[in-house]
């Protein structure tokens, strides 16, 4: 879907094998369930361009390689799944790809909450509603409303989203008073950090229509060489670890994942403290 390639040999795999794949590869069993893990899908158009393919060649692979990810996701122990699918500087593309990703958005989601409601996938679209089509709205409250159940994987799609926009709408949603007090706070009282932490949390999902409050991202990863955020997930990222690698997004599989998770289980991180070691 979203972002763009490199140069990396890769086997090719044809669309119908993703479940076979996730079968084939053997996954560990998780210690630590409940991760939240973000992904910048990056490279679906170098990756296109580098094997002589049009750019929404690239898109619609990657548009696969988001079907293999959530199918191997909750094996591994993820709980929440974002995935950055279009972000609100994508606008400044060519109108004719940015049709056609919106047209591919609508059937994937139209295709897609079929097998999500099967297996126990929540979709939840994150971001503006204001400037999309209304078949790709329709798809979206379709695919939530099919999906809200589900309790195997909580995936989130980030679609017209950017990180400052959210933030700065969410304060004027809290400063205009929009947003009700945490439940037991008395009106009038002045919330302590951790409430107010809490409160912006909430007003950071209403603003961004999201069905529930997501928890802080424990690993953001990003395909395609780049190193940057871009705009991404930047109040919930505040504590994650990063991963980034060369590998383009349409070719990002199970092995991959898998391998920036263990990756993460290998990090020790201290928000703020010292090493355990170093407490004794």
């Amino acid at each position: 879907m979203r972002h763009e390639d490199e140069r990396r040999p890769r086997a090719r795999r044809r669309h119908g094998t993703r479940r076979a794949e996730a079968e084939r590869v053997a996954l560990p069993e998780h210690d630590a369930p409940g991760l939240h893990v973000a992904v910048i899908m990056d490279g679906s158009g170098r990756w296109a361009e580098a094997k002589h393919l049009s750019r929404m060649d690239g898109h619609r692979a990657g548009a696969e390689s988001v079907r293999r990810i959530v199918d191997a996701a909750p094996p591994l122990g993820v709980a929440t799944l974002t995935l950055f699918a279009f972000s609100s500087d994508n606008w400044k593309r060519p109108r004719s790809e940015v049709d056609a990703l919106m047209d591919l958005l609508t059937h994937f989601l139209t295709d897609f909450h079929h097998d999500a409601a099967r297996t126990g996938v929540c979709i939840d679209v994150i971001g503006r509603r204001d400037r999309l089509a209304p078949p790709l709205l329709a798809a979206i409250d379709t695919a939530e409303a099919s999906t809200r159940r589900g309790q195997a994987l909580h995936l989130r799609l980030a679609v017209d989203y950017s990180g400052r926009e959210a933030i700065v709408r969410a304060a004027q949603h809290v400063a205009r008073g929009a947003h009700a007090a945490p439940q037991g706070v008395p009106p009038g009282r002045t919330l302590s950090d951790n409430e107010a932490r809490d409160a912006f949390r909430e007003a950071l999902a209403t603003v961004v229509h999201a069905c529930r409050p997501a928890p802080e991202v424990d690993l953001l990863i990003r395909t395609g060489g780049e190193r940057r955020l871009s705009d991404f997930l930047l109040w919930e990222c505040a504590y994650a670890e990063l991963y980034f690698t060369a590998c383009m997004w349409p070719a990002f599989g199970v092995d991959d994942l898998r391998q920036a998770i263990g990756d993460f289980r290998a990090r020790e991180r201290r928000f703020g403290d010292v090493s355990q070691a170093s407490h004794v």
